[in-house]
């Protein structure tokens, strides 16, 4: 982004070139011009560069072990709580096979939802000890952790996916 003002030999604005501060310069046609660095917002999130990549590995890790595709979602999740999750885990590429994990820190709530396929290897005893677990967690103020272990627990009950 360049701004500039024109200036002409003998005006009152004339400067010299050496005592432009930096970044300015006085163009070919008389212009005066200066650079400005553009710096746009740093997106904020609850979580370090650290906490994403210990979840991200966690997702991975859990993703590959049972070959259901585990995904969660942070963030207010409207009045109706179950119906919104039920919502974003249908837009999952394949919901027979996914697992989401819905938090709503605000809301005090979380939900979690299985495809068809995945419900028959993690039943709602695996999923309401998952949710046991980031309640504790979460109380405790640790958000990543909560999430992180419920993604080993449920993992670990629905096991190696299944040869065929």
């Amino acid at each position: 982004m360049a701004s500039g003002e024109l200036t002409h030999p003998g005006s009152t604005v004339e400067v010299a070139e050496q005592d432009l501060p930096f970044g300015e310069v006085i163009t070919n046609s008389g212009r005066r011009s200066a650079a400005k660095m553009y710096e746009p917002e740093t997106p904020t999130s609850p979580f370090t560069v650290q906490q994403l990549a210990r979840l991200d590995e966690a997702l991975t890790f859990a993703t590959r072990e049972c070959d259901l595709a585990f995904s969660v979602y942070l963030g207010d999740l409207g009045e109706d709580t179950r119906a919104e999750a039920e919502r974003l885990h249908a837009s999952t590429a394949d919901p027979r096979d996914a697992v989401l994990i819905a938090v709503s820190p605000e809301q005090r709530a979380i939900e979690i939802v299985t495809g068809q396929r995945a419900y028959l290897r993690l039943p709602d005893r695996g999923a309401k000890l998952a949710v046991a677990s980031m309640v504790a967690s979460f109380k405790e103020g640790d958000l990543v952790g909560g999430l992180v272990n419920a993604l080993r627990m449920l993992s670990d009950q629905a096991g190696p996916a299944p040869k065929a």
